[in-house]
């Protein structure tokens, strides 16, 4: 049977590096359109520092963070930005994501729309990434169980 035991050195770097590994992901998302990176990777990298919190402390105290219905709201919003940037396109006359299209109502030309356009499809693929790679972690740590999880010592020790 594997104890769990709390480890001050671990969780204090903990503390340090997910504030970082944040904003990182935030850059990486904000940056994505113009260069390498972009809202898989951050979203990722995002999901990692979550991940980070689990290993460090415990399953309550992550889930006390990011709760089930946080959860659903991430990967929901995150859907409506890249879809809804899409439909914006379409009922403005382009096609699906033709974001030279937006320049209609946004106070800049086709090439900068373009460009707006793009960081709205990465900030929304960003938030529904994280969201689902926090939900798939969570799903294979408790094995489908979230709220027995929380209770049961056993689950983590098998």
């Amino acid at each position: 049977m594997i104890e769990r035991f709390e480890d001050v050195i671990i969780q204090t770097l903990c503390r340090f590096l997910v504030p970082f590994m944040q904003i990182y992901a935030l850059y990486v998302i904000a940056h994505g359109h113009s260069s390498p990176g972009g809202g898989f990777q951050g979203g990722c990298i995002l999901a990692a520092s979550f991940v980070l919190l689990v290993i460090a402390f415990d399953l309550k105290e992550a889930k006390r963070r990011m709760t089930e219905k946080l959860n659903t709201i991430f990967t929901s919003l995150g859907v409506f930005i890249y879809a809804g940037t899409g439909w914006v396109c379409l009922i403005l006359g382009g096609n699906f994501l033709d974001y030279s299209k937006l320049s209609k109502i946004l106070p800049v030309d086709s090439v900068h729309a373009r460009y707006h356009g793009m960081l709205y499809i990465e900030i929304g693929v960003g938030i529904g990434v994280m969201a689902c790679m926090i939900s798939i972690f969570l799903n294979l740590v408790t094995r489908g169980r979230h709220e027995e999880a929380l209770e049961d010592k056993d689950l983590w020790n098998t």
